[in-house]
């Protein structure tokens, strides 16, 4: 009639030490660094130095797919004007410039 009660163990289950959290957050923080911050900033600094070397003659493509020869390129706002042929000049920002082709790369189209 009488059941006797199941006791825990006296000592409760173990305690994972302040040490090992900080192992752990310091794990992923250098994952995170490696695999996500450090590419996009190499990528980052890449179209950078991609946007100040272009110059007036260089064929470029853009994010929106157009081939083009920069005419006209505006310090002061960003902007450039790309020629798609004899009679089409469009004006974009220069963010929006993917790569700089090599030269000759439009007639070969």
């Amino acid at each position: 009639m009488f059941i006797s009660q199941a006791h825990a163990a006296a000592e409760g289950a173990p305690q994972g030490g302040g040490m090992q959290l900080f192992i752990m957050l310091g794990l992923f923080a250098v994952i995170f660094y490696f695999m996500i911050y450090r590419p996009q900033a190499k990528r980052v600094k890449e179209h950078k130095n991609l946007m100040a070397a272009m110059g007036k003659g260089d064929e470029v493509l853009t994010g929106g797919g157009l081939v083009g020869k920069i005419t006209k390129i505006s310090e002061e706002n960003d902007f450039i004007v790309i020629a798609l042929n004899d009679n089409n000049e469009v004006t974009i920002k220069k963010d929006f410039v993917t790569a700089v082709l090599p030269k000759g790369t439009i007639q070969s189209l």
